[in-house]
């Protein structure tokens, strides 16, 4: 029961530290970038990788390990779901972070043009706001609905 317990929490920790790092990074693309924040969003994405897999480590542990058991999870399209949306969410991320790694490979000094700055913003807003299905279809998983 502590396991379990205990896994929920590191669990959620790590969702609550991609989110935030999620809206750092919305915050930050603004245009006018200065170049010390172009080079904090390509720090602020590694810790985002770093959350998103903490997330997908803690969220296969609790598969494995927690109490409801894999054939609880396994057999539930809510799960399915959710995992489709993390993957989606994830692939989203892809043109910002390639954006980020283009900037902080630039000169020192360098600001992105302004178009640049809403395309990886417009991708972190559509993570962001995708993001927010994700704990609707964990109550619905985790309250074995649909099964």
């Amino acid at each position: 029961m502590l396991q379990d317990a205990l896994l929920a929490w590191f669990h959620y920790l790590a969702i609550f530290v991609l989110v935030v790092i999620m809206a750092a990074e919305a915050v930050l693309l603004r245009p006018g970038l200065s170049p010390d924040t172009v080079r904090r969003l390509a720090l602020y994405d590694r810790l985002y990788l770093a959350s998103a897999l903490a997330v997908l480590a803690t969220g296969v542990l609790r598969l494995t390990l927690g109490a409801k058991g894999a054939a609880f999870y396994i057999g539930n399209p809510w799960f399915h779901a959710k995992i489709a949306l993390f993957v989606i969410i994830g692939l989203c991320s892809i043109p910002p972070t390639l954006a980020f790694l283009r900037w902080s490979k630039q000169p020192r000094g360098y600001v992105p043009p302004e178009a640049e700055i809403r395309r990886a913003r417009r991708w972190v807003m559509i993570e962001s706001h995708l993001f927010i299905l994700l704990p609707l279809f964990a109550a619905l998983m985790a309250r074995g609905i649909g099964l």
